[in-house]
């Protein structure tokens, strides 16, 4: 009766630990994904939504940005940040976006 206590105690604090560190890792992923998106808005969307050249939608100005989500919806809007519009170039100065980094910096653009 004593090992299988024990084997379960060990086993416990292995799947404790093992939980842990995943919890642990996905955090890091998710601290840099976030890095990653504004890196990529500093290089590709900044140089028109920091000034709001063009008419673009200020980065921070979240009443503006969630009306227009609200109005086109996010998939409509991935599909015109692809696509180019009159004042943006196709990608928005971003080749290497796909459409979730697009997702992601809206919404980073949005906060």
């Amino acid at each position: 009766m004593f090992s299988i206590s024990k084997l379960l105690s060990t086993s416990y604090r292995a799947i404790t630990a093992s939980s842990a560190a995943l919890l642990l890792s996905g955090i890091m992923i998710s601290s840099a994904s976030a890095a990653d998106i504004a890196t990529t808005y500093d290089n590709s969307c900044a140089a028109c939504h920091d000034s709001g050249a063009l008419n673009a939608i200020k980065k921070g100005d979240s009443a503006k940005w969630q009306q227009l989500i609200k109005q086109k919806s996010m998939p409509t809007l991935i599909k015109s940040v692809k696509g180019g519009m009159p004042q943006m170039p196709a990608g928005g100065l971003c080749d290497k976006c796909s459409d979730d980094d697009y997702r992601k910096l809206i919404e980073y653009m949005s906060k």
